[in-house]
C-alpha cells in the first residue's frame, strides 16, 4: 500500500513537473512570438504614442524614430511586437519589432499641424458633445440660443429668411449671441453662391446688390472678376460673423437645360477646374471656408431636393469630365467637400453618393482629400426617406451632417454608438477633424 502511495506521488510529481516545464515553454514563445495590433492614434507625446483598437483598448507604446514616419493623430497604424499586452494597464512593457502608418496619403495634411490639440479637447468632451459637433443644423425659426446651448451643434447653416428685414448690426448680434453659449465656436454657413442661390445678398439692407452668378462674372470679366467677387464677398460675410460658405458649385454644365447649370459656371471640365482654383485660393486668409459641390459632379441629374437622382454616366465619364475640377481645388487647399444626394451606378448602384463608402473612398483615397467631407441636407426628398440615414452617414465616412431635424438624428446616432452598429472610433476622428479645422480657421485659438 505505501508503495503504490509512493508510485503515486512520484507521478504526480511528474505530471506537475511536465506540466510546468510545458507552461513555460508556451511562455516563452508567448514572449518571443510576433504578434500584430492595429489603432488609431489618440495621442503622441515624446516617443510614447497611445492608441485604441478595434475593442476600445487603450494602449501606450514606445516607438523609436517617430518623426520619420510621418505619423499623425487620426491615423491607423499597426505594431507588430513580442511579448504580452496587459488590459489592465495602459502604458505596456512589450518589445516593439516594428510598425507601419495604414493611413495612405501622398500629401501633406491640411489640418496636420492642429491635430493634437484637437485630440486633446476630444478627449475631455462627452459622447453627447462629440456626436453634436458632427452636425451643421439649419437656423431653428425659434430659440435658436436655447437649442444650441442645450445641444452645442458644430453649426448652424443660415437660409434668406434667417437675415430677412434684419440691418447689419441685427444679424451681428444673432451671431454673437449663438458664439456665446457654445463651448467650441460654432460654424456659421451660408449658400451664397450668387445668383439664383443668394442668402446674405437677398437683403438689401446687408449687400446693396445680389452676388453675380458665376456665369455672369466669368463672361464680363474672366476669372479676375471671379477672384474679385469671392474676396469681396468673403470680405461681406465675415464682417456679419458668417465663417464658412457653401460654394462654389464646380459641378460641370453646359447644357442649358440640366437642373444645376444657372448654378454653375457653364463651361467645359478645364474651365471650371481653374474656377474651382481660382476661389480657393482668392478665399485663403479671409476668414471663411469654402466647399467644392457636389461631389462627384451632378452632370444632368434631376433635382434631389424631391426626389431621387439616378446618375447613369460611365465611372470614366465621370473621372474624365466631373473629377479633375474637385481635383484642382484640393491641389490648392480646398477645406471642405460637399457629396450630392445622386445614386452614381458606375460607382454604388445602391447608396445615394452621400451616404456612399465607395464615394468616399474614391475621395479619400484616390483623390487624397484630408479635408472636411460633408452631405447634402438629409431633409431633402432624396435622403428623408431613409431610416437612419444619419447613421449610414457615418459609416459611410462623412465628417459634418447637414440636417433639419437634429433631435431625431442625435437620437439615433447615440443609439447606434450605444448598441455598436456605429463605433466611437468612427466619432473621435470625424469630431477631431472637424475640432483640427477650427483651430486651423482661427476660430479656437491656440
Amino acid at each position: 500500500m505505501k508503495k503504490q502511495i509512493l508510485i503515486f506521488i512520484l507521478i504526480s510529481l511528474l505530471i506537475i513537473s511536465l506540466g510546468f516545464t510545458f507552461y513555460l515553454v508556451l511562455k516563452v514563445k508567448d514572449n518571443q512570438e510576433i504578434k500584430n495590433i492595429t489603432g488609431t492614434i489618440l495621442e503622441i507625446q515624446d516617443n510614447n504614442i497611445t492608441i485604441q483598437d478595434n475593442n476600445k483598448f487603450i494602449y501606450i507604446f514606445k516607438l523609436l524614430n517617430l518623426e520619420k514616419n510621418n505619423l499623425k493623430v487620426g491615423d491607423n497604424i499597426s505594431i507588430n511586437y513580442s511579448g504580452i499586452l496587459n488590459k489592465k494597464k495602459k502604458k505596456q512593457n512589450v518589445k516593439v519589432i516594428d510598425f507601419e502608418n495604414l493611413t495612405i496619403t501622398n500629401k501633406k495634411d491640411l489640418f496636420e499641424n492642429f491635430y493634437t490639440l484637437a485630440a486633446n479637447k476630444v478627449q475631455k468632451m462627452s459622447l453627447d458633445e462629440k456626436i453634436s459637433q458632427m452636425l451643421l443644423v439649419r437656423y431653428p425659426d425659434a430659440k435658436g440660443v436655447e437649442i444650441l446651448k442645450e445641444y452645442q451643434f458644430g453649426g448652424y447653416l443660415f437660409f434668406a429668411k434667417d437675415f430677412k428685414n434684419k440691418t447689419e448690426t441685427d444679424v451681428k448680434k444673432m451671431l454673437n449671441e449663438l458664439q456665446k453659449v457654445s463651448k467650441i465656436p460654432i460654424l456659421t454657413a451660408v449658400d451664397e453662391e450668387g445668383g439664383t442661390v443668394v442668402r446674405v445678398s437677398s437683403n438689401a439692407n446687408l449687400v446693396p446688390e445680389k452676388f453675380k452668378s458665376p456665369q455672369i462674372l466669368y463672361n464680363k470679366g474672366g476669372f479676375e472678376a471671379i477672384k474679385n467677387d469671392t474676396i469681396n464677398k468673403s470680405k461681406v460675410l465675415i464682417n456679419l460673423g458668417l465663417n464658412l460658405n457653401l460654394a462654389p458649385v464646380v459641378d460641370v454644365s453646359i447644357d442649358p437645360n440640366d437642373y444645376m447649370y444657372q448654378r454653375t459656371i457653364g463651361k467645359d471640365t478645364n474651365i471650371t477646374s481653374t474656377y474651382a482654383k481660382t476661389v480657393i485660393k482668392a478665399s485663403k486668409n479671409l476668414g471663411v471656408s469654402y466647399t467644392l459641390k457636389h461631389f462627384p459632379g451632378y452632370g444632368n441629374n434631376l433635382n434631389t431636393h424631391f426626389g431621387t437622382a439616378f446618375d447613369e454616366r460611365s465611372f470614366e465619364d465621370i473621372e474624365k469630365n466631373d473629377l479633375p475640377p474637385f481635383k484642382a481645388g484640393i491641389e490648392v487647399g480646398a477645406e471642405a467637400i460637399l457629396v450630392s444626394h445622386n445614386i452614381v451606378t458606375s460607382i454604388d448602384k445602391y447608396n445615394p453618393a452621400s451616404l456612399s463608402l465607395n464615394i468616399h473612398k474614391l475621395l479619400r483615397q484616390e483623390l487624397n482629400f484630408t479635408g472636411i467631407i460633408m452631405t447634402d441636407d438629409l431633409s431633402m426628398g432624396a435622403t428623408i426617406n431613409i431610416p437612419n440615414a444619419s447613421v449610414k452617414a457615418i459609416q459611410a465616412g462623412n465628417d459634418l451632417i447637414i440636417t433639419t431635424n437634429y433631435k431625431n438624428d442625435f437620437k439615433v446616432i447615440k443609439e447606434a454608438i450605444q448598441n455598436k452598429t456605429v463605433d466611437e472610433d468612427l466619432i473621435n476622428k470625424a469630431t477631431t477633424r472637424i475640432i483640427a479645422w477650427k483651430y486651423y480657421k482661427g476660430l479656437i485659438n491656440v
